[in-house]
């Protein structure tokens, strides 16, 4: 880890590359033939999610779980009769969770990446995004240009995380600073903690639309799209893999993003159309 780079959790979390290390392990001993036979004998598929990620699963005032992914999720759960029940899990905890075996699944506007696809298996995609910078609305930040000398934020393990480390020294922030999620980000911009938070576009559309002093003011177009990820070789990928295409077909997946972003999902991209598992 960098001298400049200092990790702010909420909560403690299996993200660690020794835990990582260890999944790895752990699933390297199980089969496939082990996995499928967990996969029949569980009635309820266990989905972790990172709770709190608007507006793709996160708590309302009542508690109740909801969101874009938490609706995608429980349409699958349906067509293959079972009960769904989310398991909330730090970000970075998600994917050592579905390496182990502890989840069948895992969502949380996870983009698929070749890094990513050398140890886990993606369904196909059913959301295109990039990534974007949100600053205070009276900072005078227009751009990633203006951010020189100044502090930015990101979420561990995260691509913005990525694409924020991979453009430091171009841009010349001053340090970057690593968070567990999206709220307690926010609660830091907005205190005044640091300057611009670099992040999914969807979520800080989302999340900002009703938040007067805080504005997206940057597209960082990065290609990304977003998926489910499974352990390797697990069967239940093919298996809701196949939902994915029917609940495109017929518009259940374009009903559930029309009810999250209002408007219909753009002919082209990978809400609307139906695509193939990605591989390296």
């Amino acid at each position: 880890m960098d001298g400049d780079r200092r990790v702010i959790s909420r909560r403690t979390f299996l993200g660690s590359t020794a835990g990582f290390s260890v999944a790895l392990l752990l699933h390297a001993c199980s089969s496939s033939k082990d996995i499928a036979e967990q996969n029949r004998s569980a009635d309820v598929l266990k989905v972790g999610a990172n709770i709190g990620n608007v507006p793709w699963e996160f708590r309302e005032a009542d508690g109740e779980i909801v969101g874009f992914e938490i609706d995608l999720v429980k349409a699958i759960g349906d067509r293959l009769n079972r009960q769904v029940e989310f398991i909330d899990t730090p970000f970075t905890a998600l994917f050592p969770a579905v390496l182990s075996n502890r989840i069948h699944v895992a969502v949380s506007s996870i983009t698929i990446t070749k890094k990513r696809l050398k140890t886990l298996d993606f369904a196909q995609p059913y959301y295109d995004s990039d990534q974007s910078l949100t600053v205070k609305s009276d900072s005078g930040i227009q751009s990633v240009a203006d951010l020189k000398g100044k502090v930015v934020a990101v979420d561990n393990s995260s691509t913005g995380e990525a694409w924020a480390l991979a453009h430091k020294e171009q841009y010349g922030f001053a340090e970057i600073l690593h968070y567990e999620g999206l709220n307690p980000a926010m609660m830091d911009l907005e205190a005044d903690k640091f300057d611009g938070y670099i992040s999914d576009i969807p979520s800080l559309l989302y999340y900002t639309k009703e938040k007067p002093d805080l504005k997206v003011v940057q597209r960082i177009p990065t290609g990304e799209q977003y998926s489910i990820i499974f352990a390797k070789r697990n069967p239940l990928r093919d298996e809701m893999n196949q939902i994915i295409t029917t609940l495109k077909q017929d518009g259940t997946i374009a009903q559930i993003y029309q009810k999250w972003f209002g408007i219909a999902p753009e002919a082209g991209t990978s809400t609307a159309e139906v695509l193939a598992v990605p591989t390296l």
